[in-house]
């Protein structure tokens, strides 16, 4: 029996085991997930010593050292920032939308704080320089900017991009946003009683219960799927189909529409009619609003809400395959699970952790300028475009100029920046620019590709240029596996003066496969 421990006790004896902090969540998800099996009964849970210890040798052969085998010995370790916890690299405002490709706050903190520390011996910037960001994304550079006394400028050719990050760094009456939230939840709960579907949902959540609770029992079912005592493709197939004779039955009794008649756009294939109803319900309220900023931020907690109610699986999220419209086995959280029938709960919980997070990055940021841009990097003037939103700030660029870029550009062929927002574009009707992405996942990573994308990441250097000082600095972050930089740096007359390869290993996606990006610093020739 000396061998059981509490939930607590195993993370405290876990985090001496390994060196590193295990709290009693980490220990919780290990049972729940099935890597390690539960032990008692009665409502007491407890660890077996010996299993923890043996999946721990077989799962924590140091990060480091696994990772330099598959990506060799010159990584920068300490630029992994592997000792953050995810609420700590999504912290305030960076998560409040999804974004694929961005980098953690952190990683901007470290080049642009203006204090030393003994990892990084060169102080590159100074409180109220200003910086740029020339492929602005989700605004992860204009937010950390605020937080660390240095104004910013962001650019970006995607018009919800820029609309995103602006509200990042926006100011709010909070109390407005609030009583506003409340206001549309209360008249989408109206608005619910003239349909079916929010009983249908209760209902239905109701027979999946029951049913997960018979042939899917948490967690000892995960555990002997990962034991292989159950084949989890044919096991799970099986009883979801059984349980689809349940699901038409409901579905028929409460009347409920799945299909859109129209196939048209993004909102069109990707939502069930009745979550369709309820976002254009919403949006009608939203546009409505009478307070600009009020608007924006309550739009932006819309669009997230949308962005978690699509008609798929919980697996495909990230990466869409075919649109939903019955329950499935869900391999993510080994059970049968369902597609949303209602966006309510989502905009709740996102209205709410969005006026937490604004308080807190309003703690924390300093009286500083921060604006992204709409607009093609290759070709702006960011002086001519600053002067219409704030001419005293565009009279200090001109006098100062810009200190450097922090800036993480697009991959080759990696993402098209525009579609994975596409239900924000036919929500908001932004007009779509996608011809002028830079590198977009539809054109390849060929040589072409490549060609492409050293000609249009060159021509953002050298129009960025005429408004840097002089000796500036320029850091992009890029997973340069095609070797394109150098030509970049020669094309920009710029030249690499120093190079730091990190470990990604905090990603957003759960796609955990070794990974390592550069950091390019780079000055005039």
């Amino acid at each position: 029996m000396q061998d059981l421990m509490t939930i607590k006790d195993a993370s405290i004896w876990a985090s001496a085991y390994i060196g590193k902090n295990v709290t009693p969540s980490n220990i919780s998800y290990l049972i729940q997930y099935g890597r390690i099996p539960k032990n008692g009964d009665n409502g007491n849970t407890f660890v077996n010593r010996h299993d923890l210890e043996k999946y721990y040798d077989s799962h924590y052969e140091t990060k480091a050292e696994r990772w330099k085998k598959q990506l060799g010995d010159d990584l920068n370790w300490s630029l992994s920032f592997s000792q953050y916890k995810e609420s700590e690299t999504t912290k305030h405002v960076h998560r409040l939308h999804s974004y694929k490709g961005k980098f953690i706050p952190q990683l901007v903190e470290y080049f642009l704080d203006n204090h030393t520390d003994k990892f990084k011996k060169t102080r590159f910037f100074n409180a109220g320089d200003i910086i740029l960001d020339p492929f602005c994304g989700s605004g992860t550079t204009l937010v950390q900017s605020g937080e660390l006394g240095l104004h910013s400028i962001g650019i970006d050719i995607s018009a919800f991009n820029a609309f995103m990050s602006n509200v990042k760094v926006g100011k709010y009456n909070i109390d407005d946003v609030k009583k506003t939230a409340d206001l549309i939840t209360r008249n989408l709960k109206e608005f619910q009683k003239e349909k079916n579907n929010v009983d249908f949902e209760n209902k239905l959540l109701e027979e999946l219960k029951k049913i997960n609770e018979i042939f899917f029992p948490s967690p000892g079912y995960k555990y002997k799927v990962r034991q292989k005592e159950i084949n989890e493709q044919l096991y799970g197939k099986e009883k979801s189909d059984e349980f689809l004779k349940t699901y038409y039955k409901l579905i028929d009794h409460y009347n409920i529409s799945l299909k859109q008649e129209k196939n048209d756009s993004f909102l069109d294939k990707w939502f069930l009619q009745v979550v369709r109803d309820e976002i254009d319900f919403v949006f009608e309220q939203i546009k409505s609003i009478k307070n600009i900023q009020t608007k924006k931020i309550l739009a932006l907690v819309l669009s997230r809400t949308v962005r978690s109610c699509r008609a798929t699986t919980h697996a495909d999220l990230g990466t869409l395959k075919e649109p939903v419209i019955e329950t499935y086995y869900c391999k993510k959280h080994g059970k049968i699970c369902k597609p949303l029938f209602s966006i309510l709960s989502w905009w709740k919980r996102y209205s709410k952790d969005t006026i937490k997070r604004v308080l807190e990055f309003e703690k924390l940021r300093t009286n500083t300028f921060q604006r992204c841009l709409i607009g093609d990097s290759r070709t702006i003037d960011i002086i001519q475009e600053i002067d219409k939103k704030n001419p005293e700030f565009a009279s200090s660029i001109k006098n100062k100029k810009i200190a450097g870029i922090f800036s993480s550009p697009p991959y080759v062929g990696l993402i098209d920046y525009h579609e994975q927002h596409a239900y924000a574009y036919d929500l908001f009707g932004f007009e779509r620019k996608d011809e002028l992405e830079i590198g977009p996942l539809c054109r390849g990573q060929g040589l072409e590709a490549q060609k492409s994308y050293v000609k249009g990441i060159s021509d953002v250097l050298n129009n960025c240029k005429r408004f840097l000082k002089p000796d500036y600095d320029v850091f992009l972050v890029a997973n340069d596996k095609y070797g394109l930089y150098p030509q970049i740096a020669q094309r920009s007359d710029m030249k690499i003066v120093n190079e730091y390869k990190r470990p990604v290993l905090n990603r957003v996606e759960k796609d955990r496969s070794a990974y390592a990006e550069i950091i390019f610093h780079m000055k005039t020739l």
